[in-house]
């Protein structure tokens, strides 16, 4: 079987979660989880489920009247390709794009208040989803299946806004 994408796997998860989904349910799932650190375009959660089917990971239940919705459902040998991809502790390196970093990298060429309007406006940004992630932190209900692991992410996600924000202030306040 050809190596599965990490937007492949993490279908596989959510209907792991949640139960069977159409896309678009993938789609709404996808925003309340890891659209924050991992977009996965639209059009790709109407892609993946039919080439998962294909793979035999997923069912796929096409509704016979009304809308003629896809449904999902993950197969047992979906649930086994998903437990050997969490079993496996490797990870592919980090992707970062940050423009903001594309342009620190020549800071040297601008001025200091050219900079320090740079670092201001990118602390200001990361203090927005720093106060976003904590929303999201107080609204979790701890109950609901999955959250617990949402709680974690969410924490580190203000973590890592919080570094963000420690390092565009001390960088403003070294132009100033």
């Amino acid at each position: 079987m050809d190596e599965l994408t990490p937007s492949q796997y993490v279908i596989l998860g959510l209907i792991a979660r949640h139960g069977a989904m159409t896309p678009y349910e993938l789609k709404a799932r996808i925003e309340e989880s890891v659209a924050h650190y991992w977009p996965i375009p639209h059009a790709q959660l109407y892609r993946d489920p039919p080439r998962l089917a294909e793979l035999g990971l997923l069912l796929e239940e096409a509704e016979e009247h009304g809308r003629r919705r896809r449904v999902f459902h993950l197969t047992e040998a979906g649930r086994e390709a998903l437990g050997r991809w969490l079993a496996d502790p490797t990870t592919a390196p980090p992707e970062t794009r940050n423009p903001s970093l594309l342009k620190l990298t020549f800071a040297d060429l601008a001025s200091p208040v050219e900079i320090e309007a740079l670092a201001l406006t990118q602390a200001a940004r990361h203090h927005g989803w720093r106060d976003e992630y904590r929303g999201l932190l107080a609204a979790l209900d701890p109950s609901e299946p999955g959250n617990a692991a949402r709680a974690r992410l969410i924490r580190l996600g203000i973590q890592h806004e919080q570094g963000y924000i420690d390092f565009w202030e001390g960088l403003a306040r070294e132009q100033g």
